[in-house]
């Protein structure tokens, strides 16, 4: 048996798989978020320790033989958050997490160095790491002086697991001291932030093993002695190996609150201009790329809000037949967007509403608009050198066949559905723990999951998806400055 253990925002999930990769249970165990000041977001790292225990409890007293025969765990957790310790280890104060927005000055100022674009590949974002700690220093510079180390969420968890100061490249990509091409610590960028190496902790491969787990902890789980312990990835590149996106050209659509556009590639292709993620994924001599959409479900969720009904009632009421595209258009930037534009000023906006505007031609635009939303990643991808042939939809938004069509009208690629399963995080996760504990081949582990549907572009609207996307593309020069 492996084990995955994802930290979550709002929770800990542990999954339990075979070895055959047939899961066999998953229980979770709930955090809550501390938001005491405009901006901040914090958890205390105490809470994801007993969340941990809530979840690995729970399998133990519905599983206790299947736990009892674990033979490797893997990590997968939210990136880019800051947990600070003492030379013992000690938790110096909350952890500043990655929605937390409070170091948007640090991160400006980190990002107009040149030096953090060219050596990680990517912009400094607010939710980054490095800003964090350069906001500490400003902030509670006392404070600042006792960190002796700076763990990710993931990697806090590792501590308490295997008593080892360890992180893996997929979730060190994020947090702006990583020189992501040759995947190690820039000693440079950690200089810029009054930090240096011996503040980080070590880096593995997330395939590879990063400590055995505690023999006291190993006892009150049942557990046998020495259980491997890999090393792990971040929630994205977790997700990824969950859904077999580990080989170049593989990618997926996640249409969940926000969405992600997801490529694996064979080579570093970063392209920071247009806000596009370029980090080391969890497999060795791999890295992905990701577009972000601020507001993606969120989008139809607000619509119906307004509207009095579900999300599901909208888009039937648009049937599963494409339609010529709406002569609305909808920019979804309620919450700023990242990919292509890093604004996070700017706005959603509705063009070219009439007195013939109905509901459902707003729900058509909201669709349409989030879905040139991920042509504009898909763009960002390929001015980096990516080539997509086709893309997996995942997440909530993926149940709307009107939607998906859409999606693959304005992409102009095939969408493929995967057969019903859980392919999320900890699964990666557990896969990963598999890989660490028995050395097998990472690729073969990581397969992509059967197909259970194909939704092609639809040719004869492509034309008239093109226009609408130029109609799309004219409308956020126009409204910027307003």
């Amino acid at each position: 048996m492996y084990l995955g253990i994802d930290l979550g925002t709002s929770g800990v999930k542990a999954l339990l798989i075979d070895q055959a990769q047939t899961i066999i249970a998953s229980a979770t165990g709930g955090l809550d978020v501390s938001r005491p000041h405009h901006g901040w977001s914090e958890q205390a790292p105490a809470d994801w320790i007993r969340a941990t225990e809530e979840a690995v409890g729970a399998l133990k007293a519905r599983h206790p033989r299947e736990l009892a025969a674990v033979r490797g765990i893997g990590l997968s957790g939210q990136m880019h958050g800051a947990t600070l310790l003492d030379a013992d280890d000690k938790v110096l104060r909350p952890c500043i997490l990655w929605n937390d927005t409070r170091s948007h000055v640090e991160a400006a100022e980190l990002d107009a160095d040149p030096r953090f674009r060219e050596i990680t590949g990517n912009i400094v974002f607010p939710g980054f790491t490095a800003p964090k700690l350069a906001w500490v220093r400003n902030n509670e510079p006392a404070l600042f002086g006792r960190v002796a180390k700076v763990l990710l969420p993931k990697d806090f968890l590792r501590l308490w697991l295997t008593g080892e100061h360890v992180s893996e490249m997929s979730d060190g990509a994020g947090t702006s001291w990583l020189d992501v091409a040759t995947r190690r610590w820039s000693p440079q960028l950690l200089e810029a932030t009054g930090l240096d190496e011996r503040h980080m902790p070590r880096l593995v491969e997330g395939t590879q093993l990063s400590g055995t787990l505690r023999t006291e902890l190993a006892a009150g789980w049942g557990l046998g002695a020495g259980v491997a312990v890999a090393g792990g990835a971040g929630d994205n590149a977790a997700s990824a190996c969950g859904m077999g996106t580990v080989g170049a050209g593989h990618a997926f659509v996640s249409l969940g609150t926000s969405g992600v556009l997801f490529a694996a590639n064979a080579s570093y292709l970063p392209n920071p201009e247009s806000a596009v993620h370029t980090f080391c994924h969890a497999l060795p001599g791999t890295w992905h790329q990701m577009g972000v959409i601020l507001s993606a479900t969120d989008s139809l969720n607000w619509l119906a809000d307004i509207a009095g009904r579900s999300a599901a009632e909208l888009t039937g009421e648009l049937g599963e037949r494409l339609r010529a595209p709406s002569e609305v258009s909808f920019l979804p930037y309620l919450s700023g967007e990242r990919t292509p534009h890093n604004d996070a000023g700017i706005r959603g906006v509705f063009a070219g509403l009439d007195r013939q505007s109905g509901r459902a031609a707003l729900t058509q635009a909201v669709l349409e608009g989030v879905a040139f939303a991920f042509r504009d990643s898909l763009e960002a991808l390929q001015t980096a050198g990516t080539r997509l042939t086709r893309v997996t939809a995942i997440g909530g938004g993926s149940r709307s066949r009107y939607w998906l069509k859409a999606i693959a009208t304005a992409l102009g690629l095939p969408v493929d559905l995967p057969a019903d399963g859980d392919f999320g995080a900890a699964f990666g996760a557990a896969r990963l723990g598999l890989i660490a504990a028995e050395a097998a081949n990472p690729a073969e582990v990581c397969a992509a999951p059967a197909t259970a549907e194909t939704i092609e572009p639809d040719a004869a609207l492509g034309e008239a998806y093109a226009a609408a996307y130029r109609r799309y593309r004219a409308l956020y020069p126009a409204i910027r400055g307003v």
